[in-house]
């Protein structure tokens, strides 16, 4: 289990966190698991000696090492590929080996265990519980002591070395001096190409300066300062969730003034707001010092210190619920005057954020006048619209009145409330925007677009294909991102 979660997550900067990732992580190791069940059944029948069984977890362990050093080259070569079938191809060649070298340890140990045909049941039975609480152990380990804390790369070095202590345990104290001096000779050969791993791991753009990673359960988070100009950017697994001017400590990012600017035109007064997804804090702030009370939901803590230390972010001046978004909203007795929904799972939003029940409980917390702001990644190019024209049809399943803002090269926004007539209370207003990119929000004011509703679905609860249809997008995006990455 800590192989399989470490792996999807070592790939997800390469090809995201979507369910076409999932599967074939999970894929691969079923597959494992099978071959390597089967194989150890065949050795173990034909000799029962416990070197072979450490001598699989030894190569298994050095197998693990070696992938983290060979993570990145393998999923930049798989780029090239299909989205479903570029994580299929990464994941077997990574980790499909090492999975079936350690699948082979259940049916070794139940034959070397069994003495008579009589206790074969109790030793399936045992070995099966304390293998499946093994699992259950790791994955709490994993999920919660360990991501937040270490790099994916050091918690799989850590994994491999882990291995192969084991091993040399086995081969130091009841084998023979020769095995012993393999084994140190294997050990070190991994050790050495995990350790080179790590110092790849390690930040190498010649035009940014890293002030800060640190993993988290949704992601590798960085910090990256240009070398030569103030502007800062905050990244999240590749994908790029702000930027930042450090000299006018503004954002750089036609997003940013949009949520906030299209939220102010279409509402008549802001007094109280919800904003569903922190960033780094800089469309909370905007509504915060303009007198407005802020209520932020916010599913990874760890963004909350990279917003004050970097950012410009001030916690205390927000009301911040460290939680997911639907389950706040399901909750909450609150009304407000505006919800902006600013979350992203990789490189796409929520599914589950993005359905018709979600909208009706959105639109159960705003006043009858408010209005609600969406940023997606939407593509509106027919044929590749698919997730465009179902947010919009979901959209307009649940209030009456839907706007899309648009600026060419920029995100798409998305604008709905309970009024009839959707229209700007106030003219839009550009001062104070960044002059970087004035340009783009004023297209994005004025670049009011429509989608092709036959194109899309109402998206539901029990019904949301958004990451299956819209895939061939993302796998652009995603790729975008990874190569942007390589070359700063």
């Amino acid at each position: 289990m800590i192989v399989e979660i470490l792996g999807a997550k070592m790939l997800s900067p390469y090809v995201g966190t979507s369910h076409f990732v999932w599967t074939a992580q999970i894929a691969v190791t079923l597959i494992a698991l099978s071959g390597g069940y089967y194989a150890g059944g065949w050795l173990v029948d034909r000799s029962a000696r416990l070197g072979r069984l450490y001598a699989a977890i030894l190569a298994a362990a050095v197998y693990l090492a070696v992938t983290v050093a060979a993570v990145e080259p393998v999923a930049y070569a798989c780029l090239k590929f299909s989205l479903p079938l570029g994580t299929l191809l990464a994941s077997a060649f990574l980790y499909f080996v090492p999975l079936g070298l350690l699948a082979m340890t259940g049916p070794y140990l139940i034959r070397v265990l069994t003495v008579s045909v009589s206790g074969v049941g109790g030793n399936v039975g045992r070995l099966t519980a304390i293998s499946t609480l093994g699992s259950v152990a790791g994955t709490v380990l994993i999920g919660y002591l360990v991501t937040p804390f270490l790099r994916n790369s050091v918690s799989m070095y850590l994994t491999a070395l882990g291995l192969m202590l084991l091993a040399a345990t086995y081969f130091f104290v009841w084998r023979t001096k020769p095995a012993a001096a393999i084994t140190v000779a294997v050990m070190a050969l991994g050790l050495a190409a995990g350790y080179a791993g790590l110092r790849q791991d390690r930040w190498r753009g010649e035009d940014f300066v890293e002030l800060f990673r640190g993993n988290s359960n949704f992601g590798t988070l960085q910090v990256l300062q240009s070398r030569h100009s103030p502007r800062r950017v905050y990244v999240n697994d590749y994908l790029t969730q702000n930027t930042y001017d450090t000299n006018e400590h503004k954002s750089v990012s036609m997003f940013s003034y949009m949520l906030h600017g299209l939220a102010r035109a279409y509402t008549t007064n802001i007094a109280d707001v919800l904003v569903v997804g922190l960033g780094v804090g800089i469309v909370p702030m905007d509504f915060a010092r303009e007198g407005a009370r802020v209520d932020v939901v916010e599913i990874n803590p760890a963004v909350v210190a990279v917003g004050r230390d970097f950012f410009g972010l001030e916690p205390e001046r927000l009301n911040i619920f460290l939680e997911d978004g639907r389950y706040f909203l399901n909750r909450c007795r609150k009304q407000y005057d505006a919800v902006v929904v600013d979350a992203f799972l990789g490189d796409s939003c929520p599914s589950h954020l993005m359905t018709r029940e979600a909208f009706a409980a959105i639109r159960r917390v705003l006043k009858s006048d408010g209005t609600l702001v969406i940023n997606t990644f939407a593509d509106l190019t027919p044929e590749r619209d698919f997730f465009a024209a179902s947010l919009s049809k979901t959209l307009a399943s649940v209030f009456p009145s839907v706007r899309i803002h648009h600026a060419e090269n920029g995100n798409t926004l998305y604008v709905a409330s309970p009024r009839a007539d959707l229209a700007f209370a106030h003219p839009p207003q550009l001062a104070g925007v960044h002059s970087s990119c004035v340009g783009q929000v004023r297209e994005a004011y004025a670049g009011l677009r429509e989608t092709f509703p036959e194109n899309g679905l109402v998206l539901t609860d029990d019904f949301n294909p958004v990451e299956f249809h819209d895939a061939p997008n993302r796998e652009r995006l995603r790729r975008a991102l990874a190569v942007s990455m390589k070359n700063l």
